[in-house]
């Protein structure tokens, strides 16, 4: 009869774990994505006395880590979204620009070599200043006046925590569409290429 109990059990016990999965859409993998000329808002050309955008929306792309798809504008009041991109500007889910817990850490480093996810120390988006500073040399990249060209500061990786507080880390590429190698002011800036790692299962495992 025990044995009988202790079966019976078990089996419970399985079909429960399936049932699980099934509800949640299987087994989190992590994601390792390259993403390449997601627009930010580049506008309709460029004024070619200052290298800057004409014909801008003035509107964020909403990027979502876990699926690596764009997210609708009208969902920005929602945890459907985790990063923003607008130009130079970045936003997070948190703060002032979202309802969500996201955040970020910008940490030194080589992207592969990054394996463990802080658990404490993001910054968020504030009435005062974004999470990441906008500015050459303040964030993630440095800007070249004489040409014109904007570029990712080598070493400069996102250590992200996303809207429903899981991880990522990513990297920036690219700020032009395409990515070129040597970028001009006259190729249409504003695209973001950057590739990322993210773990959907909660830990802070990066790897």
């Amino acid at each position: 009869m025990k044995r009988f109990l202790l079966i019976s059990l078990l089996i419970n016990s399985l079909l429960f774990s399936f049932c699980k999965k099934d509800e949640t859409g299987g087994t989190v993998a992590p994601i390792a994505q390259t993403i390449t000329s997601l627009p930010a808002d580049p506008g309709t050309g460029v004024d070619p006395s200052n290298g800057q955008p004409i014909g801008t929306t003035g509107k964020y792309t909403l990027f979502n880590f876990a699926t690596a798809t764009v997210v609708a504008n009208t969902d920005s009041a929602t945890n459907k979204w985790d990063i923003g991109f607008k130009g130079t500007a970045i936003i997070f889910n948190s703060g002032i620009s979202g309802p969500g817990n996201a955040g970020v850490i910008i940490q030194d480093g080589i992207l592969d070599d990054i394996t463990t996810a802080p658990t404490i120390g993001y910054l968020q988006d504030n009435a005062t200043s974004l999470a990441i500073p906008v500015g050459s040399g303040k964030g993630w990249y440095t800007y070249d006046g004489q040409a014109m060209v904007l570029r990712p500061t080598a070493g400069k990786i996102l250590l992200v925590r996303t809207a429903d507080n899981k991880y990522a880390k990513m990297e920036i590429i690219s700020y032009y569409k395409d990515a070129p190698a040597n970028p001009t002011f006259m190729i249409p800036a504003r695209y973001f290429t950057f590739r990322y790692f993210y773990q959907g299962d909660g830990s802070t495992v990066l790897k």
